[in-house]
């Protein structure tokens, strides 16, 4: 039987992200226990147990905020007329109205994969490269094909630089660090005929201006690039187009967020579409 651990490893290793929710603390009346756990994929879709319908509902919806900015984040989920209790940085208040009438906490912990940092060439340059970007959690890869990287640094010092910008730029990076002189960059990139749009991926001279002279330093200087890049800049990978998010509804009877799927309640009634977070707010709204 493959538990939410061993669930867990498996996206991991296959570089899909998701995210890890563990039930903390449950009040009774509750269906969910400390400890119980699932995962919720960037689709929306929950493997696992972290409450009824209700709760599930709210813990997806939350969940893929997380998802999107990659911060963890504290779930409470409260019984309706519950007391005032202010969310607080890191944590998210959600009153459910169709609750059983306890309340749980669930600690959501988004899990990314490591960016991928594309490496061409074989020089001390991209030797330091490879060192630092391991060292700050980046996937290090020198297979040449750049599909799904984050940057790509080409440190070819003369051997083959055209041929790994080209297949960057092909495979869609929107970063591609050159290493080399402002003049010898400048005549090797006009040589390429890169449209504009092309030209403006490409980073050359590579690097913050540090005044690096030693492998390791230009390596920092690089790296620095690529990480402001990421963070700053909002630098995402190449893998194709991103999953979309799925759509929201509000349940008309009792107020909540629900992500729209196969699976929601669904009613249609003078031509206007109204989803449900569970069966019983279906009911109640075509009884009426």
């Amino acid at each position: 039987m493959t538990t939410i651990a061993d669930r867990a490893r498996e996206l991991t290793v296959s570089r899909e992200p998701f995210v890890h929710a563990t039930v903390v603390r449950a009040q009774e009346p509750t269906s969910a226990q400390p400890g119980d756990a699932a995962v919720i994929l960037s689709d929306g879709s929950i493997e696992g147990f972290v409450g009824g319908v209700c709760a599930e509902s709210s813990v997806r919806t939350a969940a893929l905020d997380t998802l999107r900015d990659g911060a963890t984040l504290l779930l409470r989920v409260l019984p309706d007329g519950t007391g005032t209790f202010p969310e607080t940085p890191g944590a998210r208040v959600v009153v459910n109205p169709c609750h059983s009438g306890g309340a749980i906490e669930i600690f959501l912990r988004p899990v990314l994969p490591a960016p991928v940092l594309g490496l061409a060439g074989s020089t001390p340059i991209s030797a330091a490269v490879a060192t630092l970007a391991a060292f700050l959690d980046f996937e290090v890869s020198v297979s040449g094909d750049y599909a799904g990287a984050t940057a790509v640094v080409v440190a070819g010092l003369g051997k083959g630089e055209q041929d790994a910008i080209r297949a960057a730029l092909d495979a869609g990076v929107g970063f591609i660090a050159l290493v080399a002189s402002r003049k010898r960059g400048a005549v090797l990139l006009d040589e390429l005929e890169l449209t504009d749009a092309e030209r403006a991926r490409i980073h050359s001279p590579a690097g913050v201006d540090i005044g690096a002279c030693s492998p390791q330093e230009i390596a920092l200087s690089i790296m620095g690039e690529v990480v402001r890049a990421i963070r700053v800049d909002g630098l995402a990978p190449s893998s194709g187009a991103p999953v979309a998010r799925p759509q929201q509804a509000v349940d008309p009877v009792c107020g909540m967020t629900v992500l729209v799927g196969p699976e929601t309640p669904h009613a249609r009634v003078d031509e206007q579409d109204s989803w449900f977070c569970c069966a019983g707010c279906l009911a109640s709204f075509t009884a009426a």
